[in-house]
């Protein structure tokens, strides 16, 4: 299949994304918690993948470099979002008129009321203040399901470094959400 993309190939490129568009717009959903957000940044996965085929050299599996792709896209586009809003911050300090830039998104939903989904909600939160390697190594394990090898080769590094990133994620989120003495 690879050979076949590089050589520009449309119906092997419409195969790629029919195998692989689900798992990439998950892993993105994951990372960015928007599914406006996700689709725009797996498009555009596709699009680099696309355009730079010709590089993969093939040592590692595709897939694999699919979700290196995917994850350094998500967080670009976190990182990018972050500016924006610190730029919204300022310009609103300095009285600048920051509608456009700064929108608060209002995800109340009657639905969030009940208490899974706030848990959820909570986990969620928590997983998208963890560093950026930790976030990727546990979305990856926890929601993708990939194997500590997998996830050592998407982020191009070693399974011992792996273990440590979700060892140091998993130590976070439980001291974050272990009820409190006194609270319920």
């Amino acid at each position: 299949m690879v050979a076949h993309l590089q050589q520009g190939s449309e119906a092997a490129f419409r195969t790629l994304v029919e195998r692989y568009q689900d798992r990439i717009y998950r892993t993105v959903l994951s990372l960015l918690r928007s599914p406006e957000e996700a689709e725009d940044v797996a498009q555009e996965v596709f699009v680099e993948v696309y355009q730079t085929i010709g590089q993969f050299r093939g040592e590692a599996a595709l897939s694999t470099w699919l979700y290196q792709v995917a994850t350094s896209r998500a967080l670009q586009h976190c990182r990018k979002a972050r500016a924006k809003k610190r730029f919204a911050y300022f310009s609103s300090l300095l009285g600048f008129d920051n509608g456009v830039l700064h929108e608060v998104r209002d995800h109340a939903h009657p639905l969030a009321l009940l208490e899974g989904q706030e848990q959820l909600q909570v986990l969620q939160a928590h997983i998208a203040r963890l560093p950026s390697r930790q976030q990727v190594a546990f979305t990856l394990r926890h929601e993708q399901e990939l194997t500590y090898e997998e996830i050592a080769a998407v982020l191009r590094t070693t399974l011992p470094t792996v273990e440590s990133l979700l060892f140091r994620a998993r130590q976070t989120l439980r001291k974050h959400l272990q009820p409190r003495p006194g609270h319920v």
